[in-house]
């Protein structure tokens, strides 16, 4: 794969602060920079973790307003039907394919001032955030991954898991050990769209070297994706280990689209996500309006079913709304469309279908963290709230479960501490407050 690194933007020269805190359970060795290396500062990236968080949940809350609200066609049983246009923003929220909407009358943006809730969207990836540290490593195994899952997962009942996350559980508790849990044989659901929204965080945690960040991922992707499922999660995290040495205040545009193209570059040819890649990006180049160029994607393939995509029929529970490719496209759709401004990207994905919540809090997560938290608070006009509830769909966590993002960001700090030093061959500067890590 290609590297860009001339266009590389150093995210800021180390700063000589004492007293900083760094992973515990490593020993800090002393680092020669060549003066060649990528030199991120610490305190920067912290505040760029914490943007994550926090745009990560701002997106997920609000696409979860209009989550399964919209699946195209004549919906399941005459529920959800048709989709959503721009003109639907703001309006009222009708009822999703269970026949709820409970969350909000209106369609927009959800903020919380005070707590933000665990959602499938935010709490694997702190999971596995945890897990790196809990077992002081950067490359989790299948019993370190199963007994976390048991630990912290609910095992009767509601869970907040759905599809293959629900069906690699299960597997579990019956001795299965991943990756075994996401084979074709042992789970039919294999390549729907779990591992896309759980993985992503595997990115930040190795900046600029989506080689290792890939590796990081691998194990945990293949805990409930195979094939375009998990090809599809690749790229999210390839996309994030370049999002990491890239900086919000650039070109957003011009950074995003290259850095997708090179993310690209991880789906097969043949593959129907590649090719749901190049139907998306055509459309935008063609110009076509987001909700034609959506429309074309269901047309493509959930009615005509082109490059091989079946999901539409195969997957009996509500015409493979909740496969990992149609929602891939959609996220696409915001993604070209939104052109790295960070409310019509959501906007946009709250509004595509199907799955919603997922692709708006993949690139909400994205771009929060490209533009930090003070970006994000610029963005909107408005301060958040900056606590989280683990415990809302997860167990076993201290505190009953609330932790706040400045903490969180810390220990992913902790967790790149280990990769820069252990895994990159790079260092960590306890006097400057930096990580070099080679190119």
């Amino acid at each position: 794969m290609k590297r860009f690194f001339a266009l590389i933007l150093i995210l800021s020269a180390c700063k000589t602060e004492p007293e900083y805190s760094f992973n515990p359970d490593i020993e800090i060795t002393e680092y020669k920079s060549n003066g060649s290396e990528l030199v991120i500062d610490r305190v920067e990236y912290q505040e760029k973790l914490e943007g994550f968080w926090l745009g990560q949940c701002i997106a997920n809350w609000t696409g979860l307003i209009t989550e399964m609200d919209k699946i195209g066609g004549e919906g399941l049983d005459g529920k959800g039907a048709g989709f959503y246009t721009r003109e639907n923003w703001g309006g009222p929220d009708e009822p999703n394919i269970w026949g709820s909407n409970e969350l909000s009358d209106t369609i927009g943006f959800y903020f919380e001032d005070s707590l933000w809730g665990a959602d499938d969207d935010t709490d694997i990836e702190y999971i596995y955030q945890e897990l790196l540290l809990k077992n002081k490593t950067s490359l989790l195994s299948g019993e370190q991954i199963r007994d976390g899952w048991l630990k912290h997962m609910k095992q009767e009942e509601e869970n907040y898991l759905w599809v293959s996350n629900q069906t690699a559980l299960n597997l579990m508790l019956d001795g299965v050990i991943p990756p075994a849990t996401s084979a074709p044989e042992n789970n039919p659901d294999y390549e729907m769209i779990d591992a896309q929204l759980t993985t992503e965080i595997f990115g930040l945690f190795a900046p600029g070297r989506p080689d290792f960040a890939r590796k990081m991922a691998q194990l945990p992707i293949n805990t409930t994706a195979r094939e375009n499922a998990e090809w599809i999660s690749q790229f999210y995290v390839t996309i994030y280990s370049l999002a990491a040495i890239r900086d919000g205040n650039e070109d957003l545009k011009t950074s995003i689209f290259e850095m997708a193209d090179e993310a690209s570059g991880v789906l097969p040819e043949n593959s129907y996500s590649a090719s749901m890649y190049r139907f998306v990006k055509e459309k935008y180049e063609e110009g076509v309006t987001w909700e034609q160029a959506r429309d074309g994607l269901h047309e493509k393939y959930q009615v005509r079913q082109e490059d091989g995509y079946v999901w539409s029929t195969q997957d009996k529970v509500c015409n493979g709304c909740f496969a990992a490719g149609i929602n891939f496209g959609a996220s696409l759709i915001s993604f070209f469309y939104g052109e790295g401004d960070l409310k019509e990207t959501i906007k946009i994905g709250a509004l595509s279908g199907w799955d919603s919540d997922n692709p708006t809090a993949t690139w909400g997560g994205m771009l929060g963290f490209m533009l930090g938290k003070s970006g994000i608070e610029k963005a909107f006009g408005r301060t958040f709230g900056e606590e989280f509830n683990i415990h809302r769909t997860r167990v076993g966590f201290p505190n009953d479960g609330i932790d706040n993002f400045e903490n969180m960001a810390q220990k992913g700090l902790f967790v790149i501490d280990r990769v820069v030093q252990e895994n990159l061959g790079g260092g960590v500067d306890p006097k400057k407050n930096c990580w070099y890590i080679p190119q």
